[in-house]
């Protein structure tokens, strides 16, 4: 699945859980989906944060 794919279904998930759910649940869905994405980018980095530079690069990198 391509980034701007899955961007857009976690946008719908985002407004379906605070449309039907409220507030609350658009941010536990919010937060959820930032774990996800947390352990999404461990993983696929091999299983090791070194520091929070790792976390930086990774928000440079798909800037660019």
């Amino acid at each position: 699945m391509s980034t701007p794919f899955v961007g857009m279904i976690a946008g719908m998930a985002l407004a379906f859980a605070g449309w039907f759910g409220g507030f609350g649940a658009f941010l536990l869905v919010a937060a959820l989906g930032a774990l996800g994405w947390m352990l999404g980018r461990w993983a696929e980095g091999g299983g090791s944060i070194r520091d929070v530079r790792d976390v930086r690069d990774a928000f440079e990198r798909s800037r660019r």
